[in-house]
């Protein structure tokens, strides 16, 4: 099983990394310093998972371009239909170190509870042509994935946008710029698991270091800032015994949002087995959005009580 991604905050390279960020000013050194930090947050491993056993028959390979992508840049994503036809279709956003093959087993129970899954590696990712991914290149890949699945699922109260991890910070990204493209909703609703409130956070959060973390990194992933503007139902997830993303983030995430919106905290979840562990819930949860009304364009409700799986 895939180890956390956030683990790379406990180690001694994080803290001397923000110390040399701190002491080194020149442009140049600057520029080594937040390759190196890129470096350090996606984490790639490169080939396939150990746990990974293949692709169901079903499943289709798909290569996605934008204009400006050029001829050494493209997406490389799945398509996994669901046995429904027209079935709600779910756009996957991951999050760092693993690549789409050490996502099968969330994407398999995503598919398992009836739903279609468009599901992308950004640029730099597995089979997906590109350099290092960075905060703006991750963010423009979800939205050429989400153009993608509109083709696929044109009923926009069937198309769903899921983030898990510091996937879940690109969903927000999305779902707050469709927010602020068009009044009318585009998506039935958001589902982010296991994420947080800014990068800042979460890294001063587990390396407990007091250096001035927000003003150091260059990638912000300012989730807490957006969620506000999302005008979707929204379902935040969080194992309580997440030991990398503490679950007070989603907490923090779910004050944030606005009506509608659920806060499924899964007791003895983990970083990645919330799905799983808590999987009538979830299920239940997910078929909830599609019984929620979009909320009015500019409407703010006031914060409801989150739920708890027992």
């Amino acid at each position: 099983m895939s180890i956390p991604l956030f683990s790379y905050f406990k180690t001694r390279r994080l803290a001397l990394w923000l110390m040399a960020l701190v002491i080194v000013g020149l442009p140049a050194s600057c520029a080594v310093l937040k390759h190196e930090e890129r470096e350090l947050l996606f984490q790639i491993e490169p080939g396939t998972a150990s746990w990974y056993h293949g692709l169901p028959a079903e499943v289709q390979d798909l290569v996605l371009k934008a204009p400006g992508f050029g001829d050494k840049q493209n997406i490389h994503a799945w398509w996994w239909p669901a046995g429904q036809a027209d079935a709600p279709a779910v756009l996957y956003l991951h999050g760092t170190r693993w690549n789409l093959t050490g996502q099968l087993f969330r994407i398999e129970q995503l598919h398992a509870m009836g739903y279609s899954v468009l599901a992308i590696d950004y640029r730099g990712f597995g089979q997906s042509q590109g350099s290092l991914p960075s905060e703006a290149s991750v963010y423009e890949d979800a939205r050429v994935g989400w153009e993608r699945l509109k083709m696929l699922q044109p009923d926009a109260g069937k198309r769903l946008i899921y983030g898990h991890s510091l996937g879940g910070a690109v969903a927000i990204d999305l779902a707050a710029d469709l927010a602020s493209a068009s009044s009318k909703p585009q998506a039935r609703g958001l589902i982010i698991e296991s994420t947080f409130t800014t990068l800042a956070d979460v890294a001063t959060a587990v390396a407990k270091t007091s250096l001035p973390v927000r003003w150091l990194l260059s990638q912000k992933f300012d989730s807490i800032d957006k969620i506000a503007d999302i005008r979707l139902p929204v379902l935040i997830v969080h194992g309580t015994a997440d030991p990398y993303v503490p679950p007070r983030f989603s907490e923090e995430l779910y004050q944030a949002a606005q009506q509608p919106k659920q806060l499924l905290l899964v007791p003895g979840g983990t970083h990645n087995n919330s799905m799983a562990l808590g999987r009538d819930a979830y299920s239940q949860a997910i078929k909830a959005l599609f019984k929620t009304n979009n909320p009015p364009a500019q409407a703010l409700a006031p914060p409801s009580k989150p739920a708890t799986q027992g």
